[in-house]
This record gives C-alpha cells, structure tokens and sequence, in this order.
C-alpha cells in the first residue's frame, strides 16, 4: 500500500509529512494539479480537497500575503484626522469641521453613510472569512498564516468604520441613531456573499469563490472611497477628503493582496480557479451591505445604490471596469491550460463579460435619462429627499 501512494506522490511532486497505517497524510507542493486532476482523478478528488490546496500554500502565504499587512505602530489611527479632545482648542476645531460640513450636500452625506455602514458591519465579513475550509482560524488566535491575515485584514479595517463614524457624528448633518440602528440590522442581518460552488462536501466553504469576491470588492471599496475623496475636495472639504483617501489606500493594498491569492490559485489549480471566477461572476458580486435596513425602508440598499449610481461614486461601469481589470490581471484570456469542456466554457464567458455589462449598463442609463426621478426619504439625513 506504501508503494502505491509513493509512486503516485512522486508523479504529483507531493512530499509526504506522514505514514500511518496505510494512510498516507501528505501537502500538495505549489505546482500545477490541471494535468495531475487529468491523470489521477479518483485519487484527487478523494485527497486534493481545496482546504489542503490552502495548508500546503501557508509558507507561500506568510512569505507574500502577510507583507501586505502594516504594522499597528505605522499605521493612521482615526484620531490623526479629527480633532483632538484633550486639546484646548476642541471646541473650536468642531465648529471649523461643521462649518465646512454643511457646505457639502446631502446625496454626498447618504453615500458616505452607507459606505460607513458597510464598514461596521465587519464583524460579518469576518465571520464569513471564518467559513472557509482551509483558511478559517480554528482557536481564535491561531498562528496559521491565512488565520494572521483575517485577523490583520480584520484590525486594519475596523479603523475605517471608526473614523467614518466618529467623524459624521461630529458633522451634525446626520441622523445618528437611525444610522446606528441600520447598522445593527446590519449586522443581525449577515449578508449574501453570492454563494460557492458547494465546496467538497456540499456546505459553500469554498475559499476559491470567496478569495475571487474579496478580490471584486476591495477594488470596489478602493473606488467607491477614492471618489467621496475626490468629491469632498471638489466641494472644498480637504480634510475630509485625506480621510476618505486613507481609507481608499488601505483598500487597495487590500485588494493587491486578495488578488495575488487568486492569482497563485491559477497557478496551481487552474481549471477549478476559473470554474470559481466564472461561477462568481454567474451569481454576481453583490455589495455587502446589500441587505442594509433601518426600520422603515424595505428598498433602502436598493435606494442608497441610485444615490451612488446618479453621483457616481460607484456605477455600473465600475462594475464592468473591476471585471475586465481581474480578468487582465490575473491573464484569464492567455491561460492555456489543458482545461476540462466546463473549465473553457468557464474561460470564455468571463473574458466576454465585461463588455456585455457595460452595454446593458448604458441601455439602463439612457432608459432612465428618459423619465422623471424619484423622490425618496432617507431617514439617515433626517428624512430628507433626494431624487433616485
């Protein structure tokens, strides 16, 4: 028995850790397992499962995804963009802040309160993250690179949220706690990742999908981020506009690093990592706070969205832009790899995708250009309303 699992390692380049009883414990060495899926079906699918994929890229993981992670005593803290309270001059750098707040206008105020709204829901996302086999952190703090990340990922996000609250309370210019009401429905509420492809055994756990998501939306939290950014400018707030450029910074640096994860999936396991972008891209990425309420509005995500959309801090055509960006970076159309039918069906559809959005995005824009707006409430700003 021996024997056979050892010929058959050394075809697989795999590396024994262990021999027990017959049963052979072994890491996959990060080369490509395409030709090995083809050659060795049944053993691969009864021992490759994408959670020991993850546990044999770990040392891959702690020497170029940590990096991406800053340290705590390099890192801005919310209180570097706000005035001080110990200060003597509290009160009046308040005054100067609300003063310039009121100048910025409302649909302005509704974007970025559902942008903090989606930060504080972070609890969630961890959670989520936490699901996936072969990443998940099993003890809470465990020293498993990818279990690093999350709760790094996770640090490092949690000052957004903070500043952007702190922040808008201190504005004046918004309804406090009808937003802080929203964001504890949030957070009860959970949110729809848009699903996997089931996973190895049925549950969704699939770190696959769930790395070619955070990929799509950290890009799109960079966007949506750096456009409040060059908003508050244009409308003569650069203090707020440092703010919100931090935090777009740190989305980037987020993003490069979801992406360089997929990026090395491809590598490894190409025609399962393009089964995933496909598959991602078939059930669409929708926002996380999607399933935002406050108390009174059952169309509130979907409103808050046409406020984005009409102000353009983040459009349909972003939508197709991030996807055609995954798709040039990660070289999806130049991978030539021996796929299996499902896997080039896969290829094709999302290197066509792009174009396909950006067509029906301005078919949905010039349809709307036609017909008067909507005015909507939007408890967040005290009710008052603004045309979607």
């Amino acid at each position: 028995m021996h024997a056979r699992f050892e010929s058959m390692a050394m075809a697989f380049k795999v590396s024994f850790s262990t021999l027990n009883s017959g049963n052979a414990k072994y890491r996959i060495s990060s080369t490509s397992l395409t030709d090995c899926r083809k050659k060795y079906p049944s053993v691969l699918k009864s021992h490759t499962t994408k959670a020991e994929i993850f546990r044999s890229m770990e040392k891959w993981a702690e020497q170029n995804i940590l990096t991406y992670l800053k340290p705590v005593e390099k890192s801005w803290q919310s209180q570097d963009f706000l005035p001080n309270p110990a200060s003597d001059g509290f009160i009046e750098e308040v005054r100067e802040l609300r003063k310039r707040a009121k100048e910025i206008t409302d649909d302005y105020y509704v974007c970025l309160v559902g942008d903090m709204i989606t930060e504080e829901a972070l609890p969630t996302y961890m959670t989520v993250l936490n699901t996936n086999d072969g990443i998940r952190d099993e003890t809470g703090s465990s020293p498993n690179p990818w279990a690093v990340w999350t709760r790094g990922w996770t640090a490092e996000e949690n000052r957004h949220g903070d500043l952007l609250n702190k922040y808008l309370y201190l504005s004046g210019r918004v309804d406090m706690h009808q937003i802080e009401k929203t964001i504890q429905y949030l957070l009860c509420s959970g949110m729809t990742v848009g699903g996997g492809r089931g996973g190895e055994n049925g549950t969704g756990n699939d770190p696959y999908t769930t790395f070619v998501y955070t990929s799509f939306q950290e890009r799109a939290t960079s966007v949506s981020h750096g456009n409040t950014a060059r908003f508050a400018l244009n409308q003569g707030d650069v203090n707020l506009a440092r703010l919100c450029g931090a935090i777009a910074s740190d989305e980037k640096r987020h993003e490069a690093a979801y992406q360089k994860i997929v990026e090395k999936l491809f590598e490894v396991d190409t025609n399962e990592t393009m089964l995933a972008f496909a598959e991602m891209m078939k059930r669409k990425v929708v926002m996380p706070a999607q399933l935002m309420y406050d108390g009174r509005d059952e169309h509130l995500f979907r409103n808050f969205s046409r406020v984005t959309q009409r102000l353009g801090v983040y459009t349909s055509m972003d939508y197709a832009d991030i996807l055609q960006f995954l798709v040039e970076r990660w070289n999806v159309e130049k991978i030539t790899a021996d796929f299996d039918g499902n896997g080039r069906e896969a290829q094709d559809y999302v290197c066509k995708l792009a174009p396909r959005i950006r067509a029906l995005a301005e078919r949905s824009q010039n349809m709307k250009n036609r017909g008067e707006p909507n005015l909507v409430p939007f408890s967040w700003i005290r009710d008052r309303k603004l045309p979607i």
